[in-house]
C-alpha cells in the first residue's frame, strides 16, 4: 500500500497514526534503532523510561534511563501514541527506518479495518478453482483474505487445505512456495493441480528436492518440505514469493535449529504468510510463541517478555492462562479455529479422505525381484490347470500388494504419528503380517494394540479393553479381522493398506461408526503413487480428493462379487505387461 493509499483512507486511522509523531519544542529524550535486537530504543529522562515500563511492561531492559519496543508494527503504533504526550528526537541515521515503520504501521491499521467491512463469507472467483465450499470453509476462507499474516487453526479434517487453495485461487499470489511435512508433498501436489486453475488450466508444479540449491524452472506452485529448509536457507528470501504457506506448522514450534531459523527468514521475506495446523502447541502453551514469531516476528513481544507476562516467569513456557491467550490471538486476526463440533451440522457422519503418500521405490523393486520368475511362469507355462493358474495368480497379487504396503510403511507411520501427537484415536487397518511388524516397531513409542487374527481370543479382548480404556490411542487390525468389533472411541480410521472389496473397508469403518460414536468419523485412505495401490484405486473408484463420497456403503451385489473375483487377474496381467520395462521400473 503506498502512501497516497493510506492518505486516501486516512479517516480509518485512529487518532494516534492520524497526528504527527514529532513535535517542535523541548524533546524528553531520543529514539533510535537497534539492528542487533530489532528493537526501538528509548533513552531520556527517568520520568520518560519509568512511564514506558509501567505502561508497556514489555519495554523494561535491564539498564536504568532506556526502554525497548519490540520493532513490530503495533508497537510502533504505541510508540507514536507515547511521542503525542512525551517528544523524542529521533536519531538522524534512523530516521528513514523510523518513516518507513510509521508507514507500514499505518498501512496496517489501515488494512485491519477495511478487513472488517469485508463480507464474512467469501467464494473463490469463477473457474479459478473447481471445487464447492462449504460454509464454514467460506468463512475461513473470507478470514484468510482478511489477513496477511495468520494461523487456520481448524480441527483435523475440516479441510485447512482447500480452504488455503481458495486463498490462493482467490488472491492469485504466484509463485507461492508451500512448506509440508515430508509425507504431504504428494498430497499437495495433487490437490495443487485438482483445485486450482490459471487461465483455465491445472497450475504448474515443481517438488524442489536435495539439500543443494539448483536453478528452479518456472513454476506457480513450488512445494518442499521442512528437512529441506536448512539447506536452502540463503537462497529461499532471495526469491520472489507472492505467498508462503507453511503446513503442519507446529513443525516449529521449536527454536534454535537451522529449520527455524531458516523458515523466519523465510517469512520475513515474504507479505504474505499463513500457517495451517489443527495442533499448533504438543506440549507447553508457550510453543504458542515460536509458532506466532515465525508467522508474524514479535507480534507477541519477545520471548523474555511473552514468559514474563503470559507465563509463570522468564523462561517458563506454561502459559497461566492459555484460554485468555487465544482470546486474544483470534481477536488481534492471528488464529482461526473452529472444531469438528462447532460445525457438525454440515459434516456428513462420515467422511472419507483419499491421501497420496510417497513410497520407497526402490524397496518396492527389492520385494518384487523374487517375483519375477513366478510372473513368467504365469505367462509362458501352458500346462497349469485353470486351478494351478488361480492359485499363482492370487499368490503373485498377494506378494505385489505386500511389496506396496511394506514401501510405503514409513510413510504411514509418518502420518499416523501426526495423528497420535494432535490427540486423535486411531483405528489403523492392514492386511499382511509383514506390514503390520513395521507399524508395531515404527509406533511402538505409543503402546498400540494388536489384532491380527495372530492373537488368541484373550489377547484380542485386552487388546480392544485398552483401547476403550484409554490406555492407548491406536489399535492396529487386520482388515479382515475387524467383524463383530465395536471400537467407537476412534476418532480416525486409517487404512495403511487397500482391500479389493469395498464392502471390507465398509465393515472396518463401521467398526467406529457405530452407536455411540457422536463425532463425525474420519475415515483416511493412504495410497502410494504406483504399485497395486493405483490398481487398486481404479478397481474400487477411489479418487484422490478431498472429501469422497464413493465406496460400498450398500451389500455387493453379484456382479460386483464376480468382477472382484478377477481383480487378482487382471492385477497379474498389468504386471507380466511391465516385464519389458527395466526390473527397477515395475510399478
Amino acid at each position: 500500500m503506498t502512501e497516497s493509499t493510506w492518505r486516501e483512507d486516512a479517516a480509518l486511522l485512529p487518532a494516534y497514526l492520524q497526528e504527527s509523531y514529532t513535535l517542535p519544542g523541548r524533546t524528553c529524550g531520543t529514539l533510535s534503532y537497534n539492528r542487533r535486537s530489532k528493537c526501538w530504543v528509548v533513552k531520556g529522562d527517568p520520568s520518560v523510561t519509568e512511564m514506558c515500563k509501567r505502561l508497556f511492561p514489555g519495554t523494561a531492559g535491564s539498564k536504568r534511563g532506556e526502554a525497548r519496543f519490540t520493532a513490530h508494527r503495533r508497537m510502533v503504533g504505541e510508540l507514536c501514541w507515547l511521542m503525542l504526550r512525551y517528544p523524542l528526537d529521533i536519531r538522524p541515521g534512523d530516521r528513514a527506518l523510523w518513516d518507513r515503520a510509521v508507514e507500514d504501521a499505518r498501512n496496517a491499521a489501515v488494512r485491519r479495518e477495511k478487513a472488517a467491512m469485508l463480507p464474512q463469507r467469501m467464494t473463490p472467483p469463477e473457474g479459478s478453482f473447481t471445487g464447492q465450499l462449504m460454509t464454514f470453509q467460506q468463512e475461513g476462507l473470507a478470514y484468510l483474505l482478511q489477513h496477511d499474516r495468520c494461523l487456520l487453526a481448524d480441527e483435523m479434517g475440516l479441510g485447512k487445505t482447500v480452504q488455503a487453495l481458495s486463498w490462493l485461487a482467490s488472491t492469485g499470489r504466484f509463485p507461492c512456495l508451500v512448506i509440508p511435512p515430508a509425507h504431504l508433498t504428494r498430497n499437495w501436489t495433487e490437490e495443487a493441480l485438482r483445485f486450482l486453475r490459471l487461465d483455465g488450466q491445472p497450475p504448474r508444479v515443481h517438488v524442489i528436492r536435495g539439500l543443494k540449491p539448483y536453478e528452479l524452472p518456472e513454476a506457480d506452485v513450488y512445494i518442499m518440505h521442512y528437512l529441506l529448509l536448512r539447506g536452502w536457507k540463503d537462497v529461499l528470501p532471495a526469491l520472489p514469493w507472492q505467498a508462503v504457506i507453511f503446513d503442519e506448522v507446529q513443525e516449529l514450534r521449536h527454536t534454535g535449529t537451522e529449520k527455524y531459523s531458516a523458515a523466519s527468514l523465510l517469512s520475513e521475506s515474504c507479505e504474505r504468510v499463513i500457517g495451517l495446523s489443527g495442533t499448533p502447541i504438543y506440549n507447553k502453551g508457550g510453543e504458542i510463541w515460536n509458532v506466532i514469531n515465525i508467522l508474524d516476528y514479535h507480534f507477541l513481544g519477545d520471548w523474555e517478555s511473552f514468559t514474563r507476562e503470559w507465563c509463570y516467569g522468564y523462561g517458563n513456557a506454561v502459559v497461566i492462562k492459555p484460554d485468555l491467550l487465544g482470546d486474544y490471538l483470534r481477536r488481534e486476526g492471528l488464529m482461526l479455529r473452529r472444531t469438528k463440533q462447532e460445525v457438525l451440522r454440515e459434516l456428513p457422519p462420515k467422511r472419507r479422505l483419499v491421501q497420496e503418500l510417497d513410497w520407497n521405490d526402490k524397496v518396492y523393486a527389492r520385494l518384487m525381484e523374487p517375483i519375477l520368475p513366478e510372473l513368467l511362469r504365469w505367462r509362458s507355462d501352458g500346462a497349469l490347470t485353470p486351478s494351478a493358474r488361480a492359485m499363482l495368480e492370487e499368490a503373485i497379487s498377494q506378494r505385489a500388494r505386500q511389496a506396496t504396503g511394506v514401501s510405503k510403511s514409513p510413510y504411514v507411520c509418518q502420518f499416523v504419528r501426526a495423528l497420535l501427537e494432535g490427540g486423535e484415536k486411531v483405528l489403523l487397518f492392514a492386511h499382511h503380517h509383514e506390514v503390520m511388524d513395521l507399524y508395531k516397531q515404527e509406533l511402538r513409542s505409543f503402546a498400540p494394540g494388536f489384532i491380527t487374527g495372530r492373537e488368541t481370543s484373550a489377547m484380542k479382548e485386552r487388546a480392544v479393553e485398552r483401547f476403550m480404556d484409554g490406555r492407548t490411542d491406536i489399535l492396529c487390525v487386520s482388515l479382515r479381522a475387524a467383524s463383530g468389533l465395536n471400537l467407537q472411541r476412534a476418532t480416525c480410521v486409517v487404512f495403511g493398506e487397500l482391500d479389493w472389496s469395498p464392502a471390507v473397508h465398509s465393515q472396518a469403518e463401521d467398526r467406529a461408526h457405530r452407536i455411540g460414536q457422536e463425532d463425525s468419523l474420519l475415515c483416511y485412505y493412504l495410497v502410494a503413487p504406483q504399485g497395486s495401490d493405483a490398481v487398486m484405486q481404479e478397481a474400487l473408484g477411489l479418487k484422490v480428493s478431498q472429501f469422497v463420497g464413493l465406496m460400498g456403503d450398500r451389500p455387493v451385489s453379484q456382479a460386483e462379487a464376480v468382477q472382484s473375483a478377477s481383480l487378482a487377474r487382471q492385477h497379474v496381467e498389468r504386471l507380466v505387461r511391465q516385464l519389458a520395462q527395466p526390473q527397477d521400473a515395475i510399478t
